[in-house]
């Protein structure tokens, strides 16, 4: 399908979005971001990871939760229903990571309305899973938000994020089970959801290299960084870290990425056979960020 004649409704980071008809034409690019920012590298083959696990998901979890997705149209383009975004992103949280375990390593211990015991290292799984919603910011970082502040910002209503609720816990469940079956963990990821012919349906994207951090179950050790051997976007982040990026202030764009970095990159989109061909992990012949790092000589 050519997009000569047609105009993106939204150019983001990523993907482009596309008003076709009374659709929406989305279409992922091999582009890479972090820290907000794009590379002036792509990663060939990227959006055809992308496009092609959030498919997938789409697919396997419809029975669980409706959503958006109507077709594939090639490897990088999908149509699906054009809905009215819900500006919620619904975080979902099974271990203790990122910036939650931040804030745990600081001595906070009630978090988003949960109160952690103590004692938790990093990457142990947490004694339940929780939703951790933030604001949906189109520029700039999203916001911890409670379900009182969406409510009473007119966000969605109470009845409305009672459905979300059950709904981002039925698809975490839903969406870990796949994974471990896969002999991968799915420690925490995003998720956003629309109004579309007076119901509410999944939007976005499914669990993918760019929204989702994904483990390696062979790998996995409580107490250490997961990145060296994560499938997802982490691992690019990490090594931009150690060579001295700054994420928050990061150059726009961020610098050319070495061959070999692109080449591990590859491998772990390469996942989405895990997912969708029941390819071996063993097979992608992953290499550890320290190895990567190690013959780059860079220094952490």
């Amino acid at each position: 399908m050519k997009l000569d004649n047609l105009s993106p409704i939204k150019k983001g980071k990523v993907r482009d979005l596309y008003q076709l008809g009374e659709n929406i034409l989305v279409v992922s690019s091999d582009r890479i971001s972090a820290f907000d920012v794009n590379s002036v590298t792509e990663i060939e083959g990227k959006g055809r990871s992308l496009n092609s696990l959030s498919a997938w998901w789409f697919k396997k979890t419809g029975n669980v939760f409706p959503n958006h997705f109507l077709e594939v149209l090639n490897s990088s383009k999908m149509l699906v229903k054009k809905a009215e975004r819900i500006d919620v992103e619904w975080v979902m949280r099974g271990y203790l990571y990122g910036s939650m375990q931040r804030d745990y390593a600081k001595g906070n211990r009630e978090l988003y309305g949960y109160k952690l015991p103590n004692g938790l290292s990093l990457a142990e799984k947490l004694p339940e899973v929780m939703l951790t919603p933030t604001t949906k910011a189109d520029v700039g970082h999203d916001m911890p938000l409670t379900k009182r502040q969406a409510i009473d910002a007119g966000l969605l209503t109470q009845e409305e994020w009672k459905t979300l609720e059950e709904a981002s816990f039925k698809l975490y469940d839903s969406y870990a089970r796949i994974a471990n079956e896969k002999e991968i963990i799915i420690p925490d990821f995003k998720l956003e959801f629309g109004r579309y012919n007076k119901g509410l349906i999944q939007i976005d994207e499914a669990p993918t290299h760019d929204s989702a951090r994904m483990w390696v179950k062979a790998h996995y050790q409580v107490g250490k960084r997961q990145e060296a051997w994560c499938l997802d976007k982490e691992f690019y982040r990490q090594f931009l870290i150690d060579s001295g990026t700054d994420p928050n202030n990061p150059p726009n764009p961020l610098p050319e990425i070495p061959r070999l970095c692109v080449a591990e990159i590859q491998k772990r989109l390469a996942a989405v056979e895990v997912f969708t061909d029941n390819k071996s992990i063993d097979s992608l012949q992953l290499r550890s960020l320290e190895d990567v790092e190690k013959e780059l000589a860079i220094k952490r």
